[in-house]
């Protein structure tokens, strides 16, 4: 029997239905919705780096209704989009329990980045792609949020690799028309244009909004025609330009937000600053306030209990600094509207008020003006409350009222569908709405539950999706340098070898080149037939960073070794699908940061759900999660006399790790070809790690203790755990004496 016809009015009202999903980021951590729009048109789907409006426009109405015609693509069709309605629907939430006081006054979450997507280029790093997971788990948890950020419409940089391994820089213009993306209108859909002042001159920006499943962010934008050229070029890159750029920047993000959300009629409860680019918005939040307070001081204590402060640089240097004439130039004419001098205003952003030669530091304004703050690791908590100990005279070190909220990943967006579909077949469809749920994850992880059989095949699995992804890269690659297509290198990466995974910012003190210090044991271990060893890289440097860029031409010459040739890869162009494709498929994450300068890192959480394995220096997450038998430690739990030391120690523990510990129980197979003994470890890497590492942890956390405090926050630690890290700590002091003996 025929199916029945879909009538012409359903289809036309689930293609609405299907471009309200397209235009909300929601999809990006449903693999069916993105499954859809893949099947709508692949070659557009990844041409466009998976953008879900673009494909939209690409595929015609009729094509659409065309497609919808057919009864059983109608069905599923109409199965994502109710999934996607009961979500936004959704009332029974945990925010909807613990953050009832947000109903109506929501958090202002601000940061000068977000990592949403990667069709969404206006992210560099860690810090956003930080913002755009706390993002997506607030729209899990039902916890009331908007973001604020800048709508950079060239985005941070396309990188490629010239034939001397040197990186180069392309920056594409964004088309808001083909982004998921709507400009913020009023009531008669007019655009809602608001102004700071930079200098003497008047800065007009409007806004876009991003719907981020229950959450919006909001990018500002002052490429507009009423400005001048250099302010209309203002928001157009990240992290872009001079200190003059810098400082513009932050005045629209911090000034610039503050006034945008007054006039979208919000009114929030909490501003929260994500690192100190925005720490402006305190200023007019007390001009705001002034107005109503009897005094200056009361006005800054009601501006304090508003405002809390996440700090993520734990070196010196990496804090955004302004003398005093750039901060008198910028912000004259605000000053005035304050009714402060300028000297009143950089004594509040230095760290010895009294100092009339020292710099205004946003961080210090950002500590005085909130009610609480905190670092991003235990580890960072300390050498945040050392770093900043002057600003609080008097005060023991451990007194310091900075805390430790430690970071997490939104697993959800970072499992490939393969990953997703074995979570839920064997642990069930809900699995990612229980992230805070030790026990679950306890049992579900027993070999009862999934064997070593299963976890092996999606290891197996996933490091074959890695491969193909990196020989597709690479062939792009090679066509984009030689002009021909001259082929892949002989046995260019197998489906067999233990595969490690190393993609980050390339900073210095990550020392990407850590593992071919001792190039000669590097070439033997990578090129043993017996148990072979291989390497993919990717990751950026930014345009200024000649040191980190020649990091980078290290490693591709590397790769360009013949006896090297295929085991060691760099990949182009870093952004969240690579870094997806490449912590799904690794057999193992290493993650070199010089300690402690690594405030949290959070690349090799997204590794964990995939069942990869950690191997890290005792810095940031790694110090506080590993017990000793979920991965591996490279050095010791302190800093060396030298960084040359430092580098030396660590590079002989890493040597002595990969080839005594991880190649012979990677290599050491049971009768029916498994490693037992490895995923042994796997699995307890899985259980101890996914319940605590991950942002619907880290977002509970930061409602608990900031949004919605219910007691002071403690003086270090997190408070919402699946497993007490002091647990942690001394199981991995256990693993530390068993290894000296």
């Amino acid at each position: 029997m025929a199916a029945r016809a879909v009538p012409e009015d359903d289809i036309q009202a689930l293609i609405e239905d299907l471009k309200g999903v397209a235009h909300n980021l929601w999809w990006s951590w449903n693999p069916e919705a993105q499954d859809l729009f893949h099947q709508l048109s692949p070659f557009f789907w990844e041409d466009t780096n998976h953008n879900a409006v673009e494909v939209m426009n690409w595929v015609s109405g009729q094509e659409l209704r065309g497609r919808l015609a057919d009864p059983a693509y109608f069905k599923k069709v109409q199965s994502i989009c109710k999934s996607f309605q009961t979500y936004m629907k959704g009332q029974k939430t945990w925010g909807a329990r613990h953050a009832a006081a947000l109903r109506n006054r929501p958090v202002a979450y601000f940061s000068m980045e977000f990592g949403l997507h990667e069709s969404l280029r206006i992210y560099s790093g860690g810090l956003g792609i930080l913002a755009g997971d706390h993002a997506k788990a607030a729209s899990d948890l039902g916890v009331p949020l908007v973001g604020i950020t800048l709508f950079y419409r060239q985005g941070y940089f396309e990188q490629r690799i010239g034939n001397d391994g040197w990186q180069q820089e392309r920056y594409p213009v964004h088309d808001p028309k083909k982004m998921p993306i709507r400009l913020v209108t009023d009531a008669r859909g007019k655009p809602i244009i608001e102004s700071v002042e930079i200098g003497n001159d008047v800065v007009k920006f409007q806004g876009w909004e991003v719907p981020v499943g229950r959450v919006s962010v909001y990018l500002l934008d002052t490429d507009l025609p009423e400005n001048d050229r250099k302010f209309r070029d203002l928001t157009a890159h990240v992290y872009g330009g001079d200190q003059w750029n810098r400082i513009s920047q932050e005045i629209v993000l911090g000034i610039g937000g503050a006034r945008f959300l007054r006039a979208l009629g919000a009114r929030p409860s909490v501003y929260h600053m994500n690192e100190g680019h925005s720490a402006f918005l305190t200023l007019e939040l007390l001009r705001d306030r002034a107005s109503a307070a009897e005094t200056l001081a009361e006005a800054m204590e009601r501006v304090r209990s508003e405002c809390v402060f996440t700090t993520h640089t734990p070196v010196p240097a990496g804090h955004d600094r302004f003398d005093a004439g750039l901060i008198g130039a910028a912000l004259p004419r605000f000053a005035e509207s304050l009714g402060m001098t300028m000297e009143q205003i950089m004594r509040l952003g230095r760290l010895h008020p009294d100092e009339a030669s020292e710099p205004f530091t946003m961080t210090v304004l950002a500590l005085r003006m909130s009610r609480g703050a905190n670092g991003v690791s235990e580890l960072h908590g300390d050498v945040s409350r050392r770093m900043w100990q002057d600003l609080y005279p008097g005060t023991p070190v451990d007194s310091v009222p900075i805390t430790a909220v430690t970071n997490g990943v939104h697993i959800a967006g970072w499992t490939t569908a393969s990953s997703s579909q074995f979570w839920s077949r064997h642990v069930g469809e809900g699995w990612h709405e229980k992230m805070l749920d030790g026990k679950f994850w306890k049992q579900a992880l027993t070999p009862a539950s999934i064997s070593d059989e299963e976890l092996w095949a999606l290891r197996t699995r996933l490091r074959r999706e890695l491969l193909e992804f990196a020989r597709k890269r690479m062939r792009q690659q090679i066509l984009r340098h030689n002009g021909d297509d001259t082929g892949l290198p002989p046995n260019f990466l197998s489906a067999d070898a233990l595969t490690i995974g190393f993609a980050r910012r390339f900073a210095t003190y990550k020392r990407a080149p850590l593992f071919f210090r001792d190039l000669d044991w590097a070439i033997r271990i990578l090129t043993n037939e017996q148990y072979p060893v291989q390497m993919i890289f990717a990751g950026k440097a930014h345009p200024r960073d000649d040191a980190g860029k020649r990091f980078i031409q290290e490693i591709v010459n590397i790769t360009k070794r013949p006896e090297l040739a295929g085991k060691v890869v760099f990949l182009e162009d870093y952004d969240i699908n690579v870094a997806r494709h490449l912590v799904s498929g690794s057999d193992i994450w290493l993650n070199t940061p010089r300690r402690p300068n690594e405030a949290c890192g959070t690349s090799g959480m997204k590794a964990i759900m995939s069942g990869a394995l950690h191997v890290s220096t005792m810095d940031g997450w790694w110090r506080e999660a590993f017990d000793g038998e979920n991965g591996w430690q490279i050095g010791d739990d302190a800093a060396a006399p030298s960084e040359h030391e430092q580098d030396e120690r660590d590079a002989a523990s890493l040597r002595l790790l990969i080839e005594n510990e991880a190649i012979p129980l990677f290599y050491k197979r049971g009768k029916n070809g498994l490693p037992h003994a490895w995923l042994k470890r796997v699995r307890h890497s899985l259980a101890t790690l996914i319940p605590v590492y991950n942002t619907h942890r880290m977002v509970a956390e930061y409602t608990t203790l900031y949004y919605c405090p219910q007691r002071e926050p403690k003086k270090s630690g997190s408070q919402v755990k699946a497993m007490p890290r002091t647990k942690a700590a001394g199981l991995r002091k256990q693993a530390a004496r068993r290894r000296s003996k």
